[in-house]
């Protein structure tokens, strides 16, 4: 079969271990270097991956979607979530009220954002109802003040199902201050546990109850909740359903209580990236140290394949060769690695709790009780590519040495 010099060379030096066991050896770390830097990277993204799809899932399925939101109550929610039904992506439509407030409860307080919804409908825009630990969402009734607190909050006021606490609300008044507190009794009829921070910070009641702390007419709302099939096309979706409703609503939407966050963990997720790409490269780079050894070592070689005709791009060629074909050994071995460690980490994880004893994700400390891992095809392939170009890059410097070489230098010092 034929193949040009510069392949054969450039490959059978890689396999040549005889003359000079410790290039071979340098050889070797420089791939295994490169493996294990890929390796790690892929393992971290998608141990990443995994924790960002929890918290997307756990806190973007207690937040809405978008939200149609009235200027002034709005009268009847049901024509607007038919308007909010006919868009495609548009999933649930459910009445929403939301206020905010302090909970007291023998002398100790906290903020708590409050939330009037229909337990019936709840469901289908909201996970809220697939991680009540405690008491039922039906047991929201209208005129009882029920409240569904998180797990947090109740744990911080030591409450249970059947305990009762206050809820302080501002409310606007002709007094010189322009806001008075209203105080509301409220039962506790259950408690939910997300794994998120809105354990802490929020608490649901029915939507009539709102309204009646609102002195609303019962039937009136604040605004009708969405739920969206693709949940980074939520601004969109919304402007184009309010679009079709006229100037008494507006739009609003996840991304401006939440979108901080999640911009915060793309950044770390980026970041960290780059600082893993640093290992890839620091394994990418000894393949420099490498190959200048190589050369040294080499010399009278290419003196003797220059003076029966070689040219220095051949010379030159034969050096990239055996570089990168470190390269590709090594980015290809931790890739492998890479995929099959980053699909049973979590299971591993679990392995290791059971051996040991011990919780290294403790769900009263974590928001989540395991490691999550979601392999991601895209990543695998920028990683890949990374450290295939880094390796490349590698190979340039010591093979321009390679090819300068004169051939009567070399021989006279060989």
């Amino acid at each position: 079969m034929f193949r040009p010099l510069s392949i054969f060379i450039g490959t059978r030096y890689t396999r040549a271990k005889r003359r000079n066991r410790f290039v071979s050896f340098i050889s070797m770390t420089s791939m295994i270097g490169l493996a294990l830097g890929v390796l790690a990277m892929i393992v971290v993204l998608s141990v990443m991956n995994g924790f960002q799809r929890e918290m997307s899932n756990r806190i973007l399925g207690m937040v809405p979607h978008a939200t149609v939101v009235g200027v002034k109550p709005i009268d009847d929610w049901r024509p607007v979530a038919e308007a909010a039904m006919k868009n495609p992506e548009v999933t649930a439509a459910v009445p929403f009220t939301e206020m905010e407030g302090m909970l007291s409860y023998k002398g100790s307080m906290q903020p708590i954002q409050i939330s009037g919804v229909d337990p019936a409908l709840e469901g289908q825009v909201s996970i809220v109802t697939r991680h009540i630990v405690q008491g039922r969402m039906e047991d929201l009734k209208p005129g009882e003040f029920g409240v569904v607190l998180g797990d947090i909050t109740a744990r911080r006021f030591r409450l249970g199902v059947g305990d009762k606490i206050t809820l302080i609300v501002p409310e606007a008044s002709t007094a010189p201050g322009g806001i008075t507190p209203r105080l509301q009794r409220l039962n506790v009829v259950g408690i939910f546990k997300v794994g998120a921070e809105l354990d802490g910070s929020m608490g649901l009641i029915h939507v009539e109850d709102a309204a009646a702390m609102q002195r609303w007419a019962p039937n009136q709302v604040q605004s009708v909740r969405l739920a969206v099939k693709d949940l980074y096309a939520a601004p969109k979706v919304s402007a184009e359903v309010v679009a079709g409703l006229g100037d008494a609503y507006r739009a609003d939407d996840w991304t401006h209580t939440q979108g901080s966050l999640f911009s915060a963990m793309k950044m770390e997720k980026t970041m960290i990236g780059l600082l893993l790409l640093m290992i890839v490269a620091v394994a990418a780079f000894n393949i420099i140290a490498t190959l200048i050894m190589v050369v040294n070592d080499k010399g009278a070689d290419i003196a003797i394949l220059r003076t029966i005709g070689a040219t220095p791009r051949q010379i030159m060629a034969i050096f990239m060769v055996q570089g990168t074909v470190i390269g590709i050994v090594g980015t290809l071995i931790g890739g492998v690695l890479g995929v099959i460690a980053a699909l049973n980490v979590s299971a591993l994880v679990g392995w290791m709790e059971r051996v040991s004893g011990q919780h290294i994700f403790s769900s009263d400390v974590y928001f989540v009780s395991n490691l999550p891992s979601e392999l991601q095809g895209g990543d695998v392939l920028l990683i890949c590519t990374a450290g295939f170009v880094l390796s490349f890059l590698a190979t340039l410097y010591p093979a321009y040495r390679a090819a300068k070489i004169q051939p009567a230098h070399a021989l006279r010092y060989s």
